[in-house]
């Protein structure tokens, strides 16, 4: 049966030293928050609720979506005063499991796990760890059945040395939640509303109270500075890096690598060092990455190489193209296949076809550049008119010479050449040459240079 998924989140982080709201902080290019929220999404839960309070209306504004209720939590009085604020909004027909805005890498088997159990019990989520400092510990007595949760201001020399602590994630029966919600108290050091104090309540009620562990210990590691935001970080990376290795991509270094989303990837790609993934982004098979470079919300084809340093931002770069060093292709781009940018080349908002070249120090937007193009050095699409984004044309077969301006509205016809330093305002006839002195002529009947063929000594 579906569960109810609650996710405290309210809590300030003042250990991160931010105005940022600690359950958005990034992680892996994403709030803490969102992650949790895709976790609980794949049990396909009966509904969700997140309890937010400190940063006010970012944390919804942010997360907003159709599948999640928001509730605020002001003032901030516990974690059992948090869950009696998402009350109103849930099935309490239905068992609620809790979770936690600042726990971003809980796994969803071990939640499948958590909440497979039949029957009316409270099931706790518990884990042993060599440092157990700042958790609340689990009490057991002799036959090893849960007696207590104690929180560690609360807690005696004895019970600070025991290693099995709570995670704070629990599976609490719908039917007696709200009465064991009102029964809690505040008579504690913190005077807060502890919902660990329900396992007293379920036991004197003789609810089962049962436990499980998750998977990895690193599941139930919490954000609480920006320490342990970047030791997350370093293990999410490493599970991603691992997941590549197993799928039989080669990474230079497993511990220089970013995702920060989705990254898929044919066979026998590989990946230099420093390389960070935003987004969606699809490496087909073959492809190499060189290293230093950041690809966003992009698809590279087939034996495509990236050099060094290069951004590629919602782009689609086709199969055997040469991209780089230091390119930018920036949102908008399509290029088709065995197509070469090289270094320090732009190009934004344009399709560039098939065996076409921009080698060397230019600047391509908003243009529509047709097959087997050579554009020269320093030469420029001036797109912009001060107000307005204008297209360039330059159809197939065209060679551009050396530092060209191209001011948009304009086509270059198919076959033509552009001489050196021209700077050109109007369309230009196809197998022409066309230059600029004072002002703009063609050459008639000009001939293009045909490269010679050398013969064998």
């Amino acid at each position: 049966m579906a569960v109810n998924v609650v996710i405290l989140g309210a809590g300030q982080g003042k250990r991160m030293h931010s105005a940022l709201p600690k359950v958005l902080h990034p992680l892996a290019g994403k709030p803490l928050l969102a992650h949790v929220i895709a976790t609980a999404r794949a049990l396909k839960p009966a509904r969700i609720c997140v309890v937010y309070g400190h940063g006010g209306e970012q944390v919804p504004d942010a997360l907003r979506a159709p599948d999640l209720v928001f509730v605020k939590q002001e003032p901030q009085l516990g974690s059992g005063h948090a869950l009696k604020q998402a009350l109103p909004h849930v099935d309490q027909r239905k068992d609620t499991l809790v979770l936690y805005g600042d726990v971003p890498l809980i796994a969803a088997q071990t939640l499948t796990a958590l909440t497979a159990g039949t029957g009316e019990r409270l099931q706790i989520l518990t884990a042993e760890i060599d440092d157990p400092r700042g958790y609340g510990r689990i009490v057991r007595n002799a036959k090893r059945a849960i007696t207590a949760i104690v929180e560690e201001k609360d807690a005696t020399d004895k019970q600070c040395r025991i290693r099995e602590i709570n995670t704070g994630i629990m599976l609490l029966p719908g039917k007696r939640l709200a009465g064991w919600l009102d029964q809690l108290t505040n008579r504690n050091v913190q005077r807060e509303y502890y919902l660990t104090d329900v396992v007293t309540l379920a036991l004197k009620d003789r609810v089962r109270v049962e436990s499980c562990a998750p998977s990895d210990s690193w599941e139930i590691l919490g954000v609480n500075s920006k320490q342990q935001l970047a030791q997350l970080e370093r293990i999410y990376q490493s599970r991603t890096a691992t997941r590549l290795l197993e799928a039989g991509v080669t990474l230079a270094d497993p511990l220089r690598i970013d995702v920060r989303g989705e990254l898929r990837c044919g066979r026998d790609v590989r990946i230099d060092v420093n390389c960070v993934f935003e987004g969606a982004v699809e490496i087909g098979n073959g492809a190499q990455i060189g290293a230093n470079c950041v690809l966003r919300n992009t698809r590279v084809g087939a034996a495509t190489r990236i050099e060094p340093f290069s951004l590629i931002d919602d782009a689609a770069v086709g199969k055997n193209c040469r991209i780089g060093p230091y390119a930018r292709i920036r949102p908008g781009t399509r290029l088709a296949e065995s197509v070469h940018i090289g270094n320090f080349v732009e190009v934004k908002a344009a399709t560039i076809g098939a065996g076409s070249k921009a080698n060397h120090l230019a600047y391509v937007g908003d243009a529509s550049v047709g097959k087997r193009v050579n554009i020269g050095a320093g030469t420029i699409t001036c797109n912009y008119d001060g107000a307005n984004k204008h297209r360039t044309v330059i159809e197939d077969d065209v060679h551009i010479g050396s530092d060209v301006q191209l001011v948009a509205p304009v086509t270059v016809g198919k076959g033509a050449t552009i001489g050196a330093g021209a700077t050109i305002t109007k369309d230009t006839p196809p197998g022409e040459l066309t230059v600029s002195e004072n002002r703009q002529k063609v050459i008639r009947g000009w001939k293009r240079p045909v490269k010679k063929v050398r013969s064998e000594e």
